[in-house]
């Protein structure tokens, strides 16, 4: 009963993945021992992994400024991670083509998405009011 077929074939019959479980389940029964195999659900959480940001630019005044062509979604993803986790970044985009859609099909454009998640934007070029605007929050992130 060497042969990888033969335990491969019991090990399926006996529910087990591996032709390893399949000997220990055997030598624990051969021991009376019911090692209750895969009876048990144990939970874990997988440790949240960290990221650093470089934005595009800051303006004197902390107002940080993202340009952006292509919104990809795990770009906006990672924006609204940025916006909940650092409340007082004063964080702007300028978009390239603010009436492009956030993916083919949908209704939704990248200034739209803006809006709606609370993001200034500009189209092209960053408005010179926000460049004049007095510093509200001091950002040191």
């Amino acid at each position: 009963m060497n042969k990888k077929g033969n335990w491969s074939h019991i090990q399926k019959m006996k529910g087990h993945k591996s032709g390893l479980e399949t000997r220990i389940d055997e030598q624990l029964k051969s021991q009376g021992i019911d090692g209750e195999y895969e009876e048990h659900e144990v939970s874990y959480t997988i440790p949240a992994t960290t990221h650093s940001y470089k934005p595009d630019f800051r303006l004197p005044n902390n107002i940080f400024i993202e340009s952006k062509g292509w919104f990809l979604p795990e770009d906006r993803k990672k924006h609204l991670l940025i916006k909940e986790q650092n409340p007082d970044m004063d964080l702007r985009f300028v978009l390239q083509s603010p009436n492009g859609k956030i993916y083919k099909g949908s209704k939704t454009t990248y200034a739209q998405w803006c809006e709606k998640n609370g993001f200034k934007w500009a189209k092209k070029e960053i408005p010179q009011e926000w460049i004049d605007e007095k510093e509200k929050v001091k950002f040191f992130g």
